[in-house]
């Protein structure tokens, strides 16, 4: 579903954030593709919706929730994927690490998802053994997007390159490279070392974020 050598962009901002809403998320996809990218990540039925109704590319969908007491927020339950899956997500992104979730337990979680939403899985995993994990689970593709993000370990300056590189190796679904991308010369490292394609988000789609960069500069 996504071509090896794809620039994924995440669209996705946060409630604080002016650019949150649908509406936006749309016009900010369609934006992507017009420069070029190959795929669309998204969260939520109302982000999705509205970006699937602008485009056809290849769309990952997930669902923030924040629970109490557990730290799975990315997709944490079926309900969850059901509602991007109908709202046109083409891959159900899910954490696949192993913290605690509010839901079925994660391989029960792929299963379903593959078996009654007949999309495919994405597996967000922070760690090598998490990844080959997800693989053995039934996942169509395995994201370093955890990575740095949960206390299995500190996250790395940039993104992890070297956890792309020992995925690709051992894996044989499709890793997809994601986290801490801030440059063009990343993402191609990230190709450079095996990455079936690359996800960026916040340098590109968010430009609170940029602005704040250059006005330090601006402040130096």
């Amino acid at each position: 579903m996504i071509p090896r050598g794809t620039l994924v962009v995440s669209c996705q901002a946060r409630e604080d954030n002016p650019l949150h809403g649908a509406a936006h998320m749309a016009a900010m996809a369609r934006a992507a593709e017009q420069g070029g990218a190959g795929g669309i990540r998204a969260n939520g039925p109302d982000d999705v919706a509205a970006i699937r109704a602008v485009t056809k590319l290849p769309l990952i969908g997930l669902f923030k929730r924040d629970d109490d007491g557990f730290p799975v927020y990315i997709t944490p339950d079926f309900a969850c994927a059901r509602a991007v899956a109908q709202a046109g997500a083409d891959i159900v992104a899910v954490d696949a690490t192993a913290r605690p979730r509010r839901g079925e337990p994660i391989v029960e979680l792929i299963a379903r998802i593959r078996r009654e939403l007949h999309v495919l899985v994405m597996a967000d995993i922070a760690t090598h053994a998490q990844g080959l994990a997800a693989e053995s689970w039934g996942v169509d593709y395995v994201a370093t997007t955890m990575s740095g993000y949960t206390e299995d370990k500190p996250p790395t300056d940039g993104p992890d390159l070297d956890l792309v590189a020992s995925l690709t190796k051992a894996c044989r679904v499709p890793v997809i490279a994601e986290g801490r991308f801030e440059t063009p010369a990343q993402v191609a490292q990230a190709f450079d070392r095996g990455a079936h394609a690359v996800v960026v988000g916040t340098a590109i789609t968010n430009p609170r974020e940029i602005t704040r960069r250059f006005a330090a500069a601006a402040r130096a």
